[in-house]
């Protein structure tokens, strides 16, 4: 007898009796989607099974050899290259790139003499030869293929048993054995399992590519980002021609450790010193231009915050930001109003990150209340000045880490001088006049006289 059909959370992969607006394990909207049961499922674990080897914790073992895709940000971002039998999930919005990196990436490990079996589920194989030609990519000896079915997939894998697999993408991929349609809870969780499994068995370092909600999360159960070793984040605006491989998950390298690449006509270039791009368009100074020295994964890199303070014909004021998280915004402008004594009643104001960067660093505090007061006092900041610091709600400024880091990479593009939170660990001398302000209050009376 069949087990009735269950809904489960894509979210948070709770499981419920019947179709649900809200999940009332995680509050999610929307996120219930029916999952048919498996037609076999275990049996009673009353039987033995094998012992399995077990070792202590001095056991030594030589460390893990990587391979270099020759894509020095990508390698970054992976924590100095590929680990073998390693599994790497990829997500981005559509068309941001994805597809194109990925082919670049192929390409790149193959010259350097991996071998690379790339299998698009999403595009035919003329389609991805058309890519490749475009890019330049024919020379690399890469095997291609265009197939959603896993269990052919897993067996031509088992077959060539090449060093490296990219899917494109995991929401394609059917399993034969899953009574549900190809993207839905089950089969994606399943077709991640079986893939998993396989690279770790086998010793197939396997990418994954994964589409996103309108949420920017990887759709499908968020076990899938559990069982992955790596996962990728591509972000970008179509506007802007920068795009961001962040790493927000990394069992062999640090997480949050970012590379930038430059869309252009041939494809997707790494740009090895994005500070000075991020900064390329930044003029004379300018009322509401602050720059900000911040830390992205283990590298320090100068962004430029933008903000614009203008009369509101609205009874409520517009709040808009791009590039920053808002709720950060409304607590700085309730410290200033509230610790500092500068009203923002009647005022819209818009925040944005120049050059289509995120920034999520709470050191960025600082920068973003300097933009402010730069653009509502009409004062323009220095133009050889960053600043970094978080705020606190008392309106007390709080040291961040990596200071020296940051200072060393100002002073590299050409600044000469920089507002710090007090008691922040300098580290060697940068050659950079730093004032160091111990809280807002401070702050706001030595630049704008005012507080």
């Amino acid at each position: 007898m069949s087990k009735a059909p269950a809904f489960v959370c894509t979210a948070c992969g709770a499981s419920h009796r019947k179709w649900i607006g809200k999940c009332e394990a995680c509050g999610g909207w929307n996120t219930i989607v029916e999952e048919a049961p498996l037609s076999t499922g275990p049996k009673s674990l009353g039987g033995k099974g094998k012992s399995i080897p077990l070792t202590d914790l001095a056991t030594t073992e030589a460390p893990t050899p990587r391979a270099s895709s020759g894509i020095d940000e990508l390698d970054r971002v992976l924590g100095g290259g590929l680990v073998p039998a390693s599994a790497i999930l990829v997500g981005g919005d559509p068309g941001i790139g994805k597809s194109t990196l990925l082919l670049q990436a192929a390409a790149s490990f193959a010259r350097r003499g991996t071998s690379v079996m790339y299998i698009s589920g999403e595009e035919a194989a003329a389609q991805v030869r058309m890519r490749a030609q475009r890019l330049g990519l024919t020379d690399a000896k890469v095997a291609l293929g265009a197939e959603t079915n896993l269990r052919d997939i897993l067996t031509t894998l088992d077959t060539h048993r090449p060093d490296l697999c990219v899917i494109d993408s995991i929401q394609t991929m059917w399993l034969d054995t899953i009574e549900a349609a190809p993207g839905s809870v089950s089969q994606v969780r399943a077709a991640a399992h079986e893939l998993v499994t396989f690279a770790k068995k086998r010793g197939v370092s396997v990418i994954l590519v994964g589409h996103v909600t309108k949420d920017g999360q990887i759709a499908g159960p968020r076990v899938v980002e559990h069982m992955v070793d790596t996962v990728l984040y591509f972000e970008g605006e179509r506007g802007h021609q920068f795009r961001i491989l962040r790493a927000v998950k990394n069992r062999f390298g640090p997480a949050d450790e970012i590379g930038v690449f430059e869309m252009t006509g041939d494809g997707l270039q790494q740009v090895a010193n994005p500070s000075a791009l991020f900064l390329s368009d930044r003029g004379s100074a300018t009322p509401g231009s602050a720059v900000f020295a911040g830390i992205e994964g283990t590298r320090p890199v100068l962004t430029e915050i933008q903000a614009l303070v203008a009369p509101s014909p609205l009874g409520t004021p517009r709040r808009t930001v791009v590039g920053l998280d808002g709720g950060r915004l409304s607590t700085i402008l309730a410290v200033l109003e509230a610790r500092c004594g500068i009203s923002f009643a009647g005022l819209d104001v818009f925040v944005n990150v120049a050059g289509g960067m995120r920034v999520s660093e709470p050191a960025a505090d600082l920068a973003v209340a300097g933009a402010i007061l730069s653009a509502r006092e009409d004062v323009a900041i220095p133009p050889d000045m960053v600043l970094f610091g978080e705020i606190s709600l008392s309106g007390a400024l709080r040291p961040v880490t990596q200071t020296e880091n940051r200072l060393k990479e100002a002073s590299k593009l050409g600044f000469t001088q920089a507002i710090a939170p007090a008691r922040s660990k300098m580290g060697q001398a940068t050659g950079m006049r730093v004032r160091e302000m111990p809280d807002l209050v401070a702050f706001v009376g030595d630049m704008f006289g005012a507080g």
